[in-house]
């Protein structure tokens, strides 16, 4: 597990406002095909820039317990049924792609990878994910 503290973050994740950052095209690559480097704090740079200043651990990839309920941040079921199927045909040749979560306290929020939980799920397989999780958040005082 790595620890990183953001300073300067943008603050500009928000998960309710349906708009999506895009991310690099090597990140989505890296996540697609589960070829992420060390250290993942380095890899998932992009996405940690949209968080707020703070101190958090990334870890991963992993499977999450069963019972963890991982929370969709975007319409779900999510309406490519093409980008499913692939991810779908990637889970049965082996792949592992990997899904980036936001883990909150009690929830575990879907920041990219609704095609792959979706897949995962169609194929009765534990997803791969890779979990940011808030160890400290920024308190302006």
């Amino acid at each position: 597990m790595e620890q990183v503290t953001i300073s300067g973050g943008t603050g500009f994740l928000d998960v309710n406002t349906r708009v999506r950052a895009e991310l690099p095209q090597s990140l989505r690559i890296a996540l697609a095909t589960g070829q992420l480097r060390r250290p993942l704090a380095t890899t998932l740079g992009p996405v940690l820039d949209l968080l707020v200043d703070g101190d958090y651990r990334v870890s991963g990839p992993e499977r999450p317990a069963e019972e963890r309920e991982l929370t969709p941040t975007d319409t779900w079921p999510p309406s490519d049924e093409a980008r499913v199927g692939y991810y779908r045909t990637a889970i049965r040749t082996g792949h592992r792609p990997v899904a980036v979560v936001l883990a909150d306290g009690d929830r575990e929020l879907i920041l990219d990878g609704h095609h792959k939980i979706a897949a995962y799920r169609a194929e009765a397989v534990a997803p791969a994910i890779v979990r940011i999780a808030i160890a400290q958040a920024y308190s302006p005082s």
